[in-house]
């Protein structure tokens, strides 16, 4: 194997993480004419824990970076999102919906930032930031960066940007965490088998009361495989001694469940072949738990929390908030306050819908609201338009498990 490329000692834009967040931010700062590093701790193409559902927000954001039709060329489209009671009432909610493996979404983008100018380099993993001054008012002018093959260097940039995913250790170098425990944790794995596109044609997510505090899922990928998994939503709400503490769950005996509780799931895992091994990560949610920027550096992705509650869904919201942090970095302004203020305004922007998906996590804690929604939905058109403007982002997902909301599903039916 030839040893990484030396990334160059100076850049405008360093960024930190190519994954959806990172490549958006490099590449709409590249097609500006900005001198972009991209750099990331893993060579690519690489695997990423997630369950590769691509809802309409990333559809819109694939189509501004301008890579809609390649994504879709390789990707497995769908039409509705199955959701499934523990009573096994379902309901099907219309939407554009695709899915493709992170493998190849995150290779695409990055490959994308590269036509645009940004220049990448891999593996060089985020040390610590470059420091000009003292204490919390210390600019960051630049980042240690080390290889396994060529150890340490130094980069020097006039902005830094982390996109480092839900890992807390970048956060942490750069003084800028403020929860090390994650939201959520998920585990996922990649089961092959033909005929079942008979069984599992929508993006299938499950809610039951043996899946604790969360949800399973069968998202169909393309060539008969099919990405399968369970999450659990916050997961870390205990506080023993003052901290947050993971709650006492074991996911692969949630997997387990999830393989008894609903059929298709069952003939998965029983009659399916797993390739590779099945996979967990921690989720960084509702745009919580990280400062979202100091003096010289930005924090985007699901390093800031750009991940829904109650979907666990992040591709999408992260290359919007990769996307803002670039344009905030591309505005006439000469201030870094400025700059700063104008990235957070965006992300404050966006956290009333993160604080919506967070009240309508009552359906992870109480799944007997699925089984009534569901019912009711199947009966209402009423109700269906507003689960499918939930998913369209044109409708407030908190409202249907409001004390109103739940209420208004006992109307008469229209």
């Amino acid at each position: 194997m030839n040893p990484p490329a030396l990334p160059p000692s100076t850049c405008d834009v360093l960024v930190v993480g190519a994954g959806p967040a990172g490549s958006a931010c490099a590449q709409w700062l590249a097609r500006e004419g900005r001198q972009v590093l991209l750099v990331d701790q893993h060579d690519f193409p690489r695997d990423k824990v997630c369950g590769d559902g691509l809802i309409p927000d990333a559809h819109h954001a694939l189509q501004r970076l301008g890579v809609y039709g390649e994504v879709m060329a390789q990707a497995q489209p769908a039409a509705h999102v199955g959701c499934v009671g523990p009573r096994g009432g379902r309901v099907d909610v219309a939407g554009r919906l695709a899915v493709l493996p992170r493998r190849q979404l995150d290779d695409i983008l990055k490959r994308a930032a590269e036509r645009a100018g940004a220049r990448f380099c891999a593996p060089w993993r985020f040390e610590a930031p470059l420091l000009d001054g003292e204490g919390d008012a210390a600019r960051v002018v630049g980042a240690r960066l080390k290889s396994p093959a060529l150890g340490l260097i130094e980069v020097r940039a006039r902005w830094v940007v982390l996109a480092t995913g839900a890992v807390p250790k970048a956060l942490l170098a750069a003084g800028l965490c403020e929860r090390r425990t994650p939201s959520g944790i998920a585990l996922r794995g990649y089961v092959h088998l033909p005929g079942m596109v008979r069984r599992v044609r929508a993006l299938d997510v499950v809610w039951h009361k043996q899946l604790r505090k969360g949800y399973g899922w069968i998202f169909p990928c393309p060539g008969d495989v099919y990405n399968i998994g369970v999450g659990l939503a916050h997961s870390h709400g205990k506080q023993v001694d003052g901290r947050a503490t993971m709650e006492d769950v074991n996911l692969r005996e949630m997997l387990a469940a999830f393989a008894r509780i609903y059929a298709p799931a069952g003939e998965l895992m029983a009659d399916g072949r797993v390739l590779g091994e099945f996979k967990g990560a921690p989720l960084r949610c509702s745009l919580e738990g990280a400062r979202y920027s100091r003096p010289g550096l930005l924090v985007t992705g699901e390093a800031a929390g750009s991940t829904y509650a109650f979907t666990g869904e992040g591709i999408g919201k992260a290359m919007e908030t990769g996307i803002l942090a670039a344009e905030a970095l591309l505005a006439d302004s000469a201030a870094e306050a400025e700059t700063r203020a104008r990235y957070e305004s965006g992300l404050l922007a966006l956290k009333p819908r993160f604080d919506l998906y967070e009240r309508a996590n009552k359906v992870n804690e109480h799944p007997w609201l699925a089984d009534l929604l569901i019912w009711r939905a199947n009966r209402s058109p009423r109700i269906m338009r507003r689960m499918e403007g939930v998913l369209e982002e044109t409708g407030n997902p908190g409202n249907l498990v409001s004390l109103r909301g739940l209420t208004r599903l006992f109307l008469p039916i229209r």
